[in-house]
């Protein structure tokens, strides 16, 4: 029967995943610690190792079916044997290229991708629509994605690569075409992933449960866009990571909620929970949706320990590697919705925190400065709270703590 694989311990309260797709498929050779296939919790996307080195089995759970934790997926079947003899048939399917009788997928001569075509391909719905959409044949694409997938990346870059262009029959000549044009209206159905399934309800449960309201102010960027040119290089050299704007503001708010707690606490029942640390839970964009890994005691450390910690969540984020243990928690949350251009927004509470700071592009407008009309770098602010413990005065005072911080960085070093 082979070797048992089987869903790994995921993490404190984390009992069932999603298995989202097989990384693996029958025949194929597999080293022991590779990853077989890749499981979506309410969290994060976690990958299933192999216990053993081998030849993948069976797969015993369909791609969007739930798993608990300790259940059989699939098999190995052990022996160097069984490693070596895939590897004639990889050879085969590398010389493949050059024979297109052995290919393994139907040929695709442009507009629609049948279903054995694509699951022959391991195409992705985003990815099959954008062969349907340029006409490129999928077959001859060498995946650049994980287990030599192929992305959307690699389809557009053969559709713009004048060889494929070369290879592709002459739209006019089409005498049937099935291609999609701007005449045609299609649907796709796509199975939401578990994160965002918790991420709609998550969301859904703070408008339902808190009485949200946002708050607005602006601050002048001048002074923290001054410092961070000044000490840039030096900051780098030193310490290996480069000076961004969440650290100033990680470092504002420890000192604003010193002066406004309930921004920083939680209601638990009848009662208000008031931490004595800051817990900054920072919102990250990942492939697969939105995550929010936590700066654990923020306001105990340095501006290179923060920055490190956030380009650490980045680069797990885009790897899909942050663990659960990573997410839990937070007392407050930062989200920078900037980087993608957001001039303005009204961000939705974590609960249960009870406070969450957006922060904005900069961007040069006009201000009056002693008298006179200047322009200034600018970023507006939005602070959303839980009406039902922050009360509007504290909500302004918060925010305008942030802001003279910010526009007087000095305050920072002096606790002001």
């Amino acid at each position: 029967m082979g070797i048992e694989v089987k869903v790994p311990a995921l993490g404190e309260s984390i009992t069932e995943a999603t298995l989202g797709s097989w990384l693996k498929k029958p025949g194929d050779a597999v080293a022991a610690d590779e990853p077989v296939a890749s499981l979506e919790t309410d969290k994060v996307s976690v990958d299933v190792p192999s216990p053993v080195a081998g030849v993948f089995g069976e797969a015993l759970v369909a791609e969007g079916q739930t798993v608990n934790v300790g259940a059989v997926i699939a098999t190995i079947g052990e022996g160097g044997a069984a490693s070596t003899s895939s590897a004639p048939a990889q050879a085969g399917a590398q010389s493949s290229s050059s024979a297109p009788q052995q290919a393994p997928a139907p040929e695709h001569k442009g507009g629609e991708i049948t279903d054995d075509q694509a699951e022959a391909l391991r195409l992705s719905p985003s990815v099959r629509r954008a062969v349907q959409e340029s006409g490129v044949d999928p077959a001859g694409l060498t995946g650049t994605g994980k287990d030599g997938r192929i992305t959307k990346e690699d389809v557009a870059k053969a559709r713009s690569s004048p060889a494929q262009a070369g290879a592709q029959p002459s739209p006019v000549a089409e005498p049937t075409g099935t291609r999609l044009s701007p005449g045609n209206r299609s649907e796709e159905r796509v199975k939401m992933t578990r994160l965002r399934q918790t991420i709609a309800t998550r969301l859904k449960e703070a408008q339902n449960t808190a009485a949200l309201l946002t708050t607005f102010n602006d601050v002048d960027m001048s002074e923290v866009i001054a410092a961070r040119t000044r000490y840039k290089d030096l900051f780098e050299k030193k310490h290996g990571i480069r000076l961004g704007f969440m650290g100033f503001f990680v470092k504002a708010a420890a000192l604003a909620a010193r002066d406004v707690p309930a921004v920083n606490a939680r209601i638990e029942g009848d009662e208000i929970v008031y931490h004595d640390y800051l817990d900054v839970s920072v919102a990250v964009s990942a492939p697969k949706g939105l995550v929010v890994p936590v700066i654990r005691s923020a306001d105990q450390m340095s501006f290179a320990e923060i920055e490190k910690t956030i380009a650490g969540f980045g680069q797990k984020a885009k790897a899909g590697t942050l663990t659960a243990e990573e997410m839990k928690g937070g007392t407050f949350t930062i989200s920078n919705g900037g980087v993608f251009g957001s001039l303005l927004s009204t961000p939705i509470i974590n609960p249960p925190q009870s406070a969450v700071l957006g922060l904005h592009r900069i961007e040069e407008r006009p201000v009056v400065k002693d008298g006179q009309i200047v322009a200034r770098p600018m970023m507006y602010l939005a602070l959303s709270y839980d009406h039902r413990l922050v009360d509007g005065r504290e909500a302004v005072t918060f925010l305008v703590r942030i802001k003279e911080a910010i526009e007087d960085p000095t305050r920072l070093l002096i606790d002001l």
